[in-house]
């Protein structure tokens, strides 16, 4: 073979395969239209600790939305698969700062990572959302995060929610109404149960001491008497000090702003020894079976607010709804906890944004940002169509409030 007609088709043919390997890269491992792409959703979530039992119905509610789905895009050209991360570390008996920051850095070395569902910890997010804003960015959607730092001013710390996005895109949004709502809803609702006071406590994380510091503004703007506001130690096993304190203090009520693996439990069969008498609850971040059992037959009475409805309350709300959690019982004999319902409905979120990005055969980040993004009129099984706006928050704002009557958690009423 003539040397130079060698050399000119071995040119020809390493371009055309570099081409083809750029577009295998952006669609996650193949062609569009060609052989099924590749594309990974991950989560990011503690499978261990006070969360697990959260946490599991979460992980089973993400895989009933893929299987609901399909594991390929509607127009079959790429596959789904989904991992499941566990966040958390035996060490600390909950979320890990180590461990969180790992999966976001292992989510962003995989190409074929197109979204990170997560997390349940705003705290966890506050350390994922920066490393995965510096990857295409690479999306993340959260149906349990709350901290309103994260995507807006209103309730921030100085400095955000700017310093998450060094690339001043968002690349983060959430399915769940944020704290600077159900803060002051929660203090609303203490004051029109008739609470003359409240003793407010934190866990000292970004959840917990931001709804808190939330609650305390409204409780002071609405007239409720703060009798105080402390950060407790959530090493501590004992909290009978402190029991003591808030007993003496004359409180009606007491808020805890905080999450299920930091005691809350304890820290009321603790003053219910000190024989304090008043009403004990808090945010969603209570709002949990693993709270129950830790605070044993004490826990009787306590109520809660949470950033939506309840399994029960959306099944009512629409037909998929219900579909949903009889189709979740029936699949996973029990009963789904809170956060498994905007599990369920940010996977499908996630799925119908790549859906739309394949159909435009630009299977990429970029892509399936924009895509979540310009979620709009999102008629999921929430009752009600919801999208999401600029900063990256649900338009929905319906709460609930909700007791533990006979050792379970019961719905009271919808909070505005």
């Amino acid at each position: 073979m003539n040397r130079k007609l060698f050399a000119r088709k071995f040119l020809v043919l390493s371009i055309l395969i570099i081409a083809v390997s750029v577009v295998i890269a952006a669609c996650g491992g193949a062609v569009p239209g060609a052989t099924a792409c590749n594309v990974k959703i991950v989560s990011s979530l503690p499978e261990q600790g006070g969360a697990k039992a959260q946490t599991d119905t979460m992980v089973n509610a993400i895989n009933q939305a893929l299987g609901d789905h399909g594991a390929t895009t509607k127009d079959g050209k790429c596959k789904i698969t989904y991992l499941h991360w566990d966040d958390a570390s035996a060490a600390l008996g909950q979320w890990d700062p180590a461990v969180e920051t790992a999966n976001a850095n292992k989510a962003v070395a995989d190409t074929e990572v197109l979204a990170y569902l997560g997390t349940y910890n705003s705290g966890a997010a506050k350390l994922s959302i920066p490393i995965l804003n510096q990857a295409g960015p690479l999306v993340m959607v959260s149906p349990a995060n709350t901290y309103p730092g994260l995507t807006k001013t209103n309730g921030a710390e100085e400095g955000e929610p700017q310093k998450y996005y060094p690339t001043g895109v968002r690349n983060y949004a959430r399915v769940v109404p944020a704290d600077d709502i159900q803060g002051a809803v929660g203090a609303r609702w203490y004051k029109d149960q008739g609470f003359a006071s409240v003793y407010i406590l934190d866990d000292q994380q970004l959840y917990g001491k931001g709804v808190a510091d939330v609650f305390e503004a409204e409780a002071k703007k609405i007239g409720l008497d703060v009798k105080g506001h402390e950060g407790i130690d959530i090493k501590a096993t004992d909290y009978s000090a402190l029991a003591t304190k808030i007993a003496s203090s004359g409180a009606a009520s007491v808020y805890f702003g905080g999450i299920e693996s930091n005691h809350p439990g304890l820290v009321l069969k603790a003053l219910r020894a000190a024989g304090w008498k008043g009403q004990f609850g808090g945010p969603d971040g209570i709002f949990t079976t693993s709270v129950i059992q830790e605070a044993g037959s004490d826990a009787e009475g306590m109520i809660a607010t949470a950033g939506g409805l309840p399994p029960a309350e959306v099944a009512k709300a629409s037909p998929a709804g219900q579909k949903w959690l009889s189709d979740y019982k029936a699949k996973f004999g029990g009963d789904p906890e809170f956060y498994a319902t905007y599990s369920y409905e940010t996977m499908n979120v996630i799925l119908a944004a790549l859906d739309r990005c394949s159909a435009k055969g630009t299977v990429t980040r970029a892509c399936m940002r924009d895509e979540v993004f310009a979620t709009k009129d999102f008629n999921g099984m929430l009752g009600a169509p919801w999208s999401f706006d600029a900063n990256g928050d649900t338009t929905l704002t319906t709460m609930s409030a909700n007791v533990v009557k006979d050792g379970k958690w019961t719905f009271i009423s919808p909070l505005k």
